[in-house]
């Protein structure tokens, strides 16, 4: 017997094993995401000999997502100075990476927006956007070297971020589908924190689930839950 109460499963079986392995499958998650309290009871049957265990199977480490409020307060002169640099930087560096690639680096609503774009650019993105994430920190860390009110640096290389957040937002709406329908909860894989951001912002609007982040890094997901 398997009872679903809100955030954990409160599980029985034969022997403490049988409990964790249903109460596991319940509610759909990995044993290392869980939380397992063996439940006391005084159920006996046959002389203690089959007496069923009971254990509470519960979602660990629930983080709710939390709405972020960025106030720019850079000058002019900031972002200007920070252009030239990440300019001169990547006027040296993508040379040596790769001849076709080319550059653009502009100002827009107080932020600076870099663009690479050419062939074979695919080293410089690397799994699920590893590259480019690394070299977009070099080039906030350029910027910011002679900033005292933080310069917001954005880029994006062959327009990866836009395809990726098309592809997370179909996941995403086909996943709640799921849960809308069969009211079951479904976890997904590991993802990095901005990617999970643009989850949790798909369907922040969505009356009928709502999204956690559960679990440690580098294997935090995220769970799709029916409202």
């Amino acid at each position: 017997m398997s009872l679903i109460m809100g955030k954990s499963i409160i599980s029985e079986g034969k022997t403490t094993t049988e409990a964790i392995q249903k109460g596991l499958k319940m509610i759909g998650l990995p044993r290392e995401l869980v939380e397992i309290r063996v439940i006391e009871e005084n159920k006996k049957i046959f002389f203690d000999i089959l007496e069923p265990k009971v254990v509470k199977v519960e979602i660990k480490e629930i983080e709710a997502k939390k709405p972020e409020k960025l106030e720019i307060e850079t000058t002019e002169e900031e972002l200007q100075t920070a252009k030239l640099a990440i300019d001169k930087f990547l006027n040296e560096f993508l040379p040596e990476i790769s001849k076709e690639a080319k550059y653009n680096v502009e100002i827009k609503d107080k932020c600076i927006y870099v663009s690479i774009n050419g062939e074979n650019l695919g080293n410089l993105i690397g799994y699920r956007g590893d590259a480019l994430y690394a070299l977009e920190n070099i080039l906030k860390a350029i910027a910011n070297r002679k900033s005292e009110n933080g310069v917001v640096v954005r880029l994006d290389i062959e327009n990866y971020k836009e395809k990726r957040i098309a592809t997370l937002e179909d996941l995403a709406k086909k996943k709640a589908r799921v849960v809308e329908k069969t009211g079951k909860m479904i976890t997904l894989e590991p993802m990095k924190a901005y990617e999970r951001k643009i989850i949790h912002t798909i369907l922040q609007d969505n009356p009928n689930v709502e999204t956690r982040s559960i679990g440690q890094e580098p294997k935090r997901r995220i769970v799709i839950t029916k409202k």
